[in-house]
């Protein structure tokens, strides 16, 4: 018989448990509603996403054409088999052993026929940093966000129009089994390949400059008098191609720590003193603030001495003869340095720094491609500001022929001898075919224009410092060729960099070229030589 008191317990305990299995059951019924209804279509994704993969199918990048259709920077295609991962991805291997047509994809691998012969202009390809993936271009939105493995142009024009050679990636949406294994394509969107850029660049040009260029360092630059680029090269230079090939990180590195710079665009990154490639703006400056004129005459004695301190004129110096009287034009075909600090002396740094900037020789051109520097046009105040220092004579005198703090780019050089060849028409260079050209005219004679390239013309005749030209009329059917020598001191080696400058015709200028050797020597035996070259390719070769 049992008591009240075991009743009783047995009682509370049946409740007890059936509470526990009712609260057990709540739980249950309530976790079924989380999975089912709550978090249903989480869970639905989670499984899709598990049968379904999305494989990027990669877009070719457009290339980069010569002005003849040559390519600069093309791709090559690589076919790749999509093989799936445990972890819901898939990687693309090259070994197609086995592989059905519906597993291939076409991948896309950079390639610069050129190696180093134009690779300041081209510019590489690189990975996207990580606080550049999943940006996105704001020039270009509708492409998207940035992916991790995409590549991207670094400097130059694959950096420049990296929105126009670009591509769009497909992709294709594909079930598989629990294995991995693909059971059908349930969708394909295809790439959009990047649009092609059609350059100015004369492709035999380009090759023939930098054969004659290899192994002296400098720049080189040949444009028409619109701004069209021909040819653009500096040296040391590298071959884009090993920021594209596995394997190169050593060759990268040596590059990057090579002490004569190798990536560094002489061209428009880099500043040097003019010398007497500057004399002609000079020139140009007298003339306009009506210091001389066409009548001037000046009588060289070989040397000029001011307070004890004495400035000559290269020919006194090297060979102990002077020129007697001279006027403007023959000033700049003999570049004779007294004539050109008398005529600085009496305009003054402040009237040749404002026709400096006229023609753009303190500011940047414009070029389409980044990195471009600006020169620097010393003033009084400039130097007062700078270095705490008052301005002398001596200071004018260098700066009439293109020393002292005078510094500028090869680029900015070419576009103001442009503008002289032009009659005033000042045009920015670009490579980009399809750009019109962007000029505007400066405020200056035709008359004084004329003056200077007489004195132009005449240095690259008879007499004139740019004997490598001597005889190019009579080789190329009478083409007259204008043109300007440098050989600008620098440092303490005694050892100058070399500059040449010319168009031609004289009359009717259709190329425009620039060249620098950096501490070649004299600027009419190490870059003159360079120049002709490039004048006798031109007129043998597409001249009209």
């Amino acid at each position: 018989m049992h008591s009240l008191s075991s009743d009783k317990s047995q009682s509370w305990l049946s409740w007890s448990l059936r509470g526990v299995l009712i609260l057990l059951f709540m739980v249950l019924i309530a976790k079924l509603i989380e999975v089912q209804v709550i978090k249903g279509s989480y869970f639905r994704n989670l499984s899709e996403e598990n049968r379904i993969r999305r494989v990027v199918i990669p877009a070719p990048r457009g290339k980069i054409l010569a002005r003849g259709g040559e390519i600069l920077t093309g791709n090559t295609e690589i076919k790749k088999r999509i093989e799936f991962t445990d972890t819901g991805g898939f990687t693309l291997s090259e070994d197609l052993t086995g592989a059905a047509e519906e597993e291939v994809i076409t991948d896309y691998k950079r390639y610069y026929p050129m190696g180093d012969k134009f690779s300041h202009a081209l510019g590489y390809l690189a990975r996207v940093g990580e606080n550049e993936v999943d940006k996105i271009n704001p020039d270009c939105p509708e492409k998207g966000p940035i992916s991790s493995d995409s590549l991207i142009g670094k400097t130059g024009l694959e950096e420049k129009y990296e929105c126009l050679l670009s591509g769009t990636p497909g992709e294709e949406i594909i079930e598989v089994d629990a294995s991995g294994y693909e059971l059908r394509m349930l969708g394909k969107k295809d790439p959009v390949p990047g649009q092609d850029l059609q350059t100015t660049i004369d492709y035999g040009l380009q090759t023939e400059i930098a054969n004659e260029m290899n192994g002296k360092k400098g720049a080189a630059i040949v444009t028409d008098t619109t701004g069209r680029i021909l040819a653009f090269y500096s040296y040391p230079s590298f071959d884009p191609n090993i920021f594209i090939n596995k394997g190169n990180n050593n060759e990268i590195s040596s590059l990057l720590n090579d002490d004569n710079l190798p990536f560094f665009n002489r061209v428009i990154s880099g500043t040097f003193h003019p010398g007497s490639v500057f004399k002609p703006l000079v020139s140009i400056t007298a003339l306009e603030e009506g210091a001389i004129d066409k009548n001037f005459i000046y009588n060289d004695q070989g040397v000029i001495t001011i307070n004890n301190y004495s400035y000559s004129n290269w020919y006194f110096s090297e060979y102990g003869r002077t020129e007697g009287s001279i006027d403007l034009t023959k000033a700049i075909a003999r570049s004779t340095d007294t004539f050109f600090y008398t005529i600085g002396q009496m305009v003054g740094p402040d009237a040749i720094a404002k026709w400096a900037n006229t023609f753009g020789l303190d500011s940047q051109t414009g070029i389409d491609i980044s990195g471009e520097v600006k020169g620097l046009i010393p003033t009084p105040s400039w130097k007062e500001l700078t270095k705490n220092e008052p301005w002398f004579l001596g200071n004018t005198y260098h700066m009439s022929i293109g020393q002292g703090d005078v510094s500028v780019t090869p680029a900015e050089i070419n576009t103001y001898i442009s503008a002289v060849a032009a009659n005033g028409n000042l045009c920015q260079p670009r490579f980009n075919e399809s750009l019109p050209a962007k000029c505007k005219k400066i405020g200056v004679s035709k008359q004084n224009l004329d003056l200077v390239k007489e004195g132009m013309g005449k240095a690259c005749s008879q007499g004139g410092t740019a004997y490598t030209f001597f005889d190019f009329s009579e080789r190329h059917g009478g083409v007259n060729v204008a043109c300007k020598t440098g050989t600008a001191e620098v440092g303490t080696d005694g050892t100058p960099h070399a500059w040449f400058t010319f168009f031609a015709p004289a009359d009717k200028p259709q190329i425009v070229a620039t060249v620098l050797i950096e501490k070649g020597g004299e600027g009419s035996s190490a870059a003159g030589p360079i120049a002709r070259k490039i004048a006798d390719y031109y007129y043998a070769s597409f001249a009209n």
